[in-house]
C-alpha cells in the first residue's frame, strides 16, 4: 500500500539513512525459516534490463492524462518483470489495475486515510485512487512511484513472499508491525529498483530524484498512528537502495537490521 501525505517532517534522522547494510546482525524480531522471503531466487537474478519507458505528459487537473500516463506504466513494468523473473527461471503472470477516483470498498474493506494506492493480493489487481492529491500537481514522481510500489507487491505475490509473509507466526503487535514494515519497505525498494532501469528514458534530473525521496521522508508512520509502513527516513533509504543497485538484490528487507525496517 502506498501512503501519500503533505505533512512536513520537522525532524529527519539522517542517522537511517546510513545506518549499516541490509546484512546487519542484529535485528528486533529476526525472520526464521522462510527462506522464500531471506533466500529468494529473486535476489539472485541480476539487475533489471534497461529498457526505455518514455513518460506520457499529464494535465494537471486531468484524470485522463494520468491514467494514459500510469497506463503507459504499467505497460513498462509488465515487460521489465517479466523479463527479470525469466532470468530467475520462474513464473510470471501481469497484475489487473484499476482506477478510481472516490474512495470506495476494495479487497474487501475500506478505504483507508492518506492511501494514494492498494494491491489486493488475492486477485492479483492494483487500485490506484487519482483524486485531486495527484492530479492538480503531477509533474513530479511520485506518481510513478505509486504504479511502481503496489507493483512491488505483486512481485512479491508472484514470487511466493507475500504469502510466507502472510503465514509468519508472531508473538505480539511489535513483532507484526516490524514484519509489515519489511514487506512494504521491500515493495518501495523494489520499485525503486524499476525506476533506476528506465531512468535514461525519463529525461529527469538529479533534482527530480531528491524530490521523491524527500516527499518519502515526509510519508512515514510519523504521520499517522500505526508503524506498518517505516519512519519516512527508512522508506527514502530503501528506495535509494533499489535505484542505486537497479535490481532486487538490494532489496532483501528481510534479513536486515531493526534499526532499517524501524
Amino acid at each position: 500500500m502506498r501512503k501519500h501525505s503533505v505533512v512536513l517532517l520537522l525532524v529527519v534522522i539522517a542517522s537511517l539513512l546510513l545506518g549499516g547494510t541490509a546484512n546487519a546482525a542484529q535485528v528486533g524480531f529476526p525472520i526464521r525459516n522462510a527462506d522464500i522471503l531471506t533466500k529468494n531466487a529473486l535476489y539472485a537474478s541480476g539487475r533489471l534490463p534497461a529498457t526505455p519507458c518514455p513518460e506520457p505528459a499529464v494535465q494537471a487537473g486531468n484524470v485522463a492524462s494520468a491514467r494514459n500516463y500510469l497506463t503507459t506504466l504499467v505497460k513498462c513494468l509488465n515487460g521489465t518483470w517479466a523479463a527479470q523473473f525469466a532470468k530467475a527461471r520462474m513464473p510470471f503472470s501481469k497484475p489487473r489495475v484499476t482506477f478510481i477516483t472516490k474512495p470506495q470498498k476494495i479487497c474487501g474493506g475500506k478505504w483507508g486515510k492518506n492511501v494514494q494506492a492498494i494491491y489486493c493480493n488475492a486477485s492479483r489487481r492494483i487500485v490506484v485512487m487519482l483524486d485531486s492529491a495527484v492530479v492538480d500537481d503531477p509533474s513530479d514522481l511520485f506518481l510513478m512511484d505509486v504504479i511502481a510500489h503496489e507493483y512491488g507487491h505483486h512481485v512479491q505475490n508472484i514470487a511466493g513472499m507475500w504469502r510466507a509473509f502472510d503465514r509468519l507466526p508472531s508473538n505480539g503487535k511489535a513483532e507484526y508491525y516490524e514484519q509489515s514494515r519489511r514487506h512494504e519497505l521491500q515493495g518501495e525498494c523494489l520499485a525503486g529498483a524499476f525506476i533506476a532501469s528506465v531512468w535514461t528514458s525519463l529525461h529527469r534530473t538529479g533534482a527530480d530524484w531528491k524530490t521523491l525521496l524527500g516527499d518519502d521522508r515526509e510519508s512515514g508512520d510519523e504521520t499517522g498512528d500505526v508503524r506498518d509502513h517505516g519512519k519516512g527516513a527508512n522508506i527514502a533509504n530503501w528506495l535509494d537502495r533499489g535505484f542505486k543497485a537497479a535490481g532486487p538484490a538490494a532489496c532483501n528487507t528481510w534479513i536486515a537490521g531493526s534499526a532499517m525496517v524501524a
